[in-house]
């Protein structure tokens, strides 16, 4: 193995050995390895095949019962990412919490049900067809990940997934183990704060969805919640100061107006600042206050900022944040870290293949009778459940490695000028892409197999550039 697995990422495997034994590890190593290289459809067995000799090391079954049987926790897998990736997170930590569909097909497999797929979905404000709601069978997963400020680029940054739960539909989950997607958050954001060194700030960042008193009013002590606000939310003032009468005091002050009111309040002005979004100077209208939303934060006070846009193409928007201390620019500019892990959902499908596994499906026995076609799922029993459990956060722990062996090993530079020669076109492109990082994490282990072979080694003698033509072809 040790003259297939480049140095570089045998160092990186390494740090993640605690968490299996000895077997599990060096099918952890295969899989992942596999991942990486793998092309077109991420199945398990495209996967051992991809993986070379390391797949032939063992029976092929040894790597299906890696995600079935074997003895391993993926938040302990988490937690070993999370340690990973915290050297290269400066200040405050921000937890990007949010879920996505995954896209399954067959009725036998564990866990799939419809949800509500917004991709396909339209909202009236957008279609002339007005609001149209799609869904699809799946499994809808809940994760939360770190940010993590690019090397050459601190202002950008990429959303590394750490923790993550699956979501069941209430109509195919037994009410005893039912949960709803705002508690598993809680349960996530809870086990960060357990992991987060003293001294360290945490700040979770969330949608709508997730901007509610489940996830706002559980937060552990210490911790801050940056999300949107409803511009018809219920707002109220300050408890005011002064002697306390008889009876139960007062939790909140006198009603104020909701963020649509506030736009044009004269006790609030405007002030015109440059945010910095998505690693862009965005000119803007900002103004801010410190209130209480009883309904979501409860006693809490928050920190409401309204934004407007200069030339009026963006409506009117309002946002809030339990860290009083924070200024409008740092909010704005926090919360639009979310947007990070929408990009990591984008490349792990397109890449590396989150969708394609098969494993988690209930196969009826040899002998037995095949079962009636119906409508709707029909998982057999609790089959193929720990392989569902597990595959989704192997993938996600394979583009956590990627990154984090980029940032130590990799040549932004380099491969930008490398992509940039065999595709001019691409004029304005600065800094190196998933791809590019995948591209170069291919290049590492070819080299390798390269180096291992005497007859592959004549190859890059003569040609040295033929594998980066390859890989890019690829």
């Amino acid at each position: 193995m040790e003259a297939i697995i480049p140095w570089s990422f045998g160092v990186l495997f390494g740090q993640l050995a605690w968490v299996f034994t000895a077997p599990s590890f060096t099918s952890f190593v295969t899989l992942a390895a596999g991942w990486m290289l793998c092309l077109g459809r991420h199945t398990i067995s495209r996967v051992i095949q991809a993986s070379g000799p390391l797949g032939r090391s063992k029976h092929h079954s040894a790597f299906y019962r890696f995600f079935q049987r074997s003895v391993w926790i993926s938040d302990r897998v988490g937690k070993a990412v999370f340690q990973m990736a915290l050297p290269y997170i400066p200040g405050a930590v921000y937890a990007l919490v949010d879920d996505t569909l995954c896209r399954r097909t067959g009725p036998h497999i564990w866990g799939g049900a419809m949800h509500y797929d917004p991709l396909v979905s339209t909202y009236a404000r957008t279609s002339s067809v007005g609001r149209h709601l799609a869904f699809a069978f799946g499994h809808n997963w809940v994760v939360l990940a770190v940010r993590v400020p690019l090397p050459w680029n601190p202002q950008r940054g990429v959303g590394l997934p750490v923790l993550l739960r699956l979501y069941r539909s209430k109509k195919r989950c037994p009410m005893a183990e039912y949960r709803k997607r705002t508690e598993m958050a809680v349960e996530l954001v809870e086990i960060v704060a357990e992991w987060l060194p003293k001294g360290r700030r945490l700040i979770v960042v969330g949608d709508r969805e997730y901007a509610c008193k489940t996830l706002v009013r559980r937060l552990p002590p210490g911790v801050h919640f940056t999300g949107p606000m409803g511009m018809d939310a219920r707002l109220y003032d300050l408890v005011p100061a002064g002697p306390k009468g008889r009876g139960r005091p007062r939790k909140r002050g006198p009603r104020l107006p909701p963020p649509s009111g506030g736009l044009e309040d004269p006790s609030l002005p405007w002030e015109k600042t440059n945010l910095c979004i998505y690693a862009r100077k965005v000119p803007a209208w900002v103004k801010s206050r410190v209130a209480l939303w009883y309904s979501v934060a409860g006693t809490r006070p928050v920190r409401i900022v309204w934004t407007r846009d200069p030339k009026g193409r963006i409506q009117d928007r309002a946002y809030f944040s339990t860290d009083l201390e924070a200024t409008p620019e740092e909010i704005l500019s926090g919360f639009s870290h979310r947007w990070g892990l929408e990009v990591t959902f984008f490349n792990t499908k397109q890449f590396l293949g989150l969708e394609d596994p098969q494993n988690g499906w209930g196969r009826r026995r040899a002998g037995r009778p095949s079962f009636p076609k119906r409508a709707g799922p029909q998982p057999r029993g609790r089959r193929g459940e720990r392989a569902v459990q597990r595959t989704v956060p192997m993938v996600f722990v394979t583009y956590a490695l990627i990154h984090l062996w980029y940032f130590q090993h990799g040549s932004p530079k380099e491969d930008v000028q490398t992509v940039r020669a065999m595709a001019p076109w691409y004029a304005h492109k600065r800094e190196p892409s998933f791809a590019d990082m995948l591209r170069a994490v291919r290049k590492e282990f070819w080299l390798a197999r390269f180096s291992s072979d005497p007859q592959l080694q004549c190859v890059l003698q003569k040609n040295p550039n033929v594998l980066a033509e390859w890989l890019l072809a690829a």
